[in-house]
C-alpha cells in the first residue's frame, strides 16, 4: 500500500535541499501561509494554546487532536507536521499509543518531544527517552503510513547545564533509535548548528529559528540543515504587536500602536478568493 500524497511529498521535501515550514496557529493563518506557497506546514502547540487562553504545554491531548485534524483539513493539499510535544505519556507504550491517534489525524509528520513538563526532572532519563523514540517509531511503521517521525532534544529549552553536548549525545541515540528527522531546539551560533548536524549522522535536521539570529535561510541551509521551523514566533509576533498597541491604549491614551497598522487589504480579497476557490474545488 502507497503512502498518501501528502507524506510522499513531505518525505521527498527531506531528501536534499532545505526548506521553510512556517507554523500557524488557526485556518486563516493556515490558508494565508500556503496562499505565500510555502510546501509544508507544522502546527505550534504554543500558537494554538494562546487562542484557547491556555499557556504552552497546558493544553490536553484530546483537544490537541481535535486542533491538529483542523490544521490538516484547513490545507487537504499540503503536508502538515504536527508538534505533538512530548507524546502526552510518560511511558514508551503510552507513547505508541498516542503517536497513532496523531496519525489518524491525517498528518504528513509529527515529532515527539523528550521534556517531560515536570521542573524536578525536566528531561526524561536517557535510556528512557531513547526507548520513547523506539516506541514511537514501531507506532509508525505498524501503521504503515509513512509518516516523518522527528525525535526533539529539549536540553536546550530546559536548561541543561551541558546543553549542545547532552543534546548532540541525545540526538545521535534519537537517530540510531529509527528518527528520520532530528531536532533541538535552542541553538543559534553556526557552531552550535553544525555539532547538532554531524550528530544526526547524515539524517535530516530540523532548525528552529525563533528570533533574529543574524542568519538567513541560505547561510543556515549551508550548514547542512535540511528543515527550518519556526515555531509560535509568528503567533508571538501577532500578539507582541496586541500587546504593545493595549498597553499604549491603557497606560497613555495612546493609539500609536495601530501606526503600523494596513487596511483590512490583502487579507479582505485573498481570503475572498481563497474561500471561492475552497468552495469551488469542494463541488467540483
Amino acid at each position: 500500500m502507497g503512502y498518501s500524497p501528502q507524506v510522499d511529498a513531505f518525505r521527498k521535501l527531506h531528501e536534499a535541499g532545505c526548506f521553510v515550514m512556517p507554523n500557524p496557529w488557526d485556518l486563516g493563518s493556515a490558508r494565508w501561509l500556503r496562499g505565500q506557497d510555502f510546501k509544508a506546514l507544522a502546527t505550534t502547540s504554543a500558537g494554538f494554546a494562546f487562542t484557547q487562553g491556555r499557556a504552552d504545554q497546558d493544553v490536553p491531548r484530546d483537544m490537541m487532536l481535535a486542533h491538529i485534524a483542523e490544521m490538516v483539513k484547513a490545507v487537504p493539499d499540503l503536508p502538515v507536521n504536527a508538534d505533538f510535544e512530548n507524546g502526552y505519556a510518560d511511558t514508551p507504550d503510552g507513547v505508541a499509543a498516542n503517536t497513532k491517534l496523531c496519525i489518524a489525524t491525517g498528518i504528513a509528520g509529527l515529532s515527539i518531544e523528550d521534556a517531560t513538563g515536570r521542573p524536578d526532572e525536566p528531561l526524561y532519563p536517557f535510556e528512557l527517552a531513547v526507548e520513547r523514540i523506539k516506541a514511537a517509531r514501531r507506532a509508525v511503521d505498524e501503521t504503515g503510513s509513512g509518516v516523518v517521525l522527528t525525535a526533539r532534544a529539549e536540553c536546550f529549552l530546559t536548561g541543561h547545564p551541558d546543553a549542545l553536548n547532552e543534546a548532540a549525545r541525545r540526538i545521535a541515540a534519537y537517530a540510531e533509535a529509527g528518527a528520520d528527522v532530528l531536532y533541538a531546539p535552542g541553538p543559534k551560533t553556526k557552531e552550535q548548528i553544525a555539532t547538532i548536524v554531524t550528530a544526526a549522522g547524515g539524517k535530516p535536521v530540523n532548525q528552529l529559528i525563533y528570533g533574529d539570529f543574524g542568519l538567513t535561510v541560505p547561510e543556515i541551509a549551508a550548514l547542512g540543515i535540511r528543515r527550518i521551523s519556526i515555531g509560535g514566533a509568528l503567533a508571538r509576533a501577532a500578539w507582541a504587536a496586541f500587546i504593545e498597541a493595549t498597553r499604549l491604549i491603557r497606560d497613555e491614551g495612546s493609539f500609536k500602536g495601530f501606526a503600523g497598522n494596513g487596511p483590512s487589504a490583502p487579507l479582505n480579497p485573498f481570503f475572498t478568493a481563497d474561500l471561492k476557490a475552497r468552495d469551488l474545488k469542494a463541488h467540483s
